[in-house]
């Protein structure tokens, strides 16, 4: 048992949610449903509780009803090696979601994910002060993070 895991609450769809982030990431299962008995507080037999892993993370979704939202307040962030990496995760995450600014989308749920490029963190970081704010106005203007214009700010081409 991993020591923290993410606890995700869903109104009614925490079954749907976690099949959806199954079928985009990975080396992921499920690990386990428990379903609510006579005793409720859901209907019998429906799914109280799925335990499920993302590429080796381990998530637990809840079907805890209409009374908690998510909020941008916490997201996942998704490293990405390749271009075609972030472009995937951004175009079936975002399906049926909200694409936002800087990498961040709302999945249909109402989940929020970054999709980051392994390159953006190291490029930030660099020790040139101006190849890092390059890079920073160059991400504050990209929806989806494009690697080939951070590298061109970076290289201030």
């Amino acid at each position: 048992m991993q020591k923290i895991t993410p606890f995700l609450w869903f109104n009614d769809n925490a079954e749907e949610a976690m099949n959806f982030y199954i079928s985009i990431f990975k080396n992921s299962k499920v690990l386990n449903v428990t379903r609510y008995g006579e005793a409720g507080p859901g209907a019998n037999g429906t799914v109280m509780t799925a335990t499920f892993q993302l590429d080796g993370q381990e998530f637990v979704a809840l079907n805890g009803g209409p009374h908690f939202k998510f909020t941008e307040a916490i997201s996942f962030v998704v490293y990405c090696e390749t271009q075609e990496e972030v472009d995937e995760f951004w175009e079936k995450l975002s399906e049926g979601g909200e694409k936002s600014r800087c990498g961040w989308l709302k999945d249909k749920y109402g989940l929020s994910w970054q999709i980051v490029p392994t390159i953006l963190p190291e490029m930030l970081r660099d020790p040139d002060p101006q190849k890092s704010k390059r890079v920073m106005e160059a991400m504050l203007k990209m929806k989806k993070i494009d690697i080939g214009g951070l590298t061109r700010a970076y290289d201030q081409q």
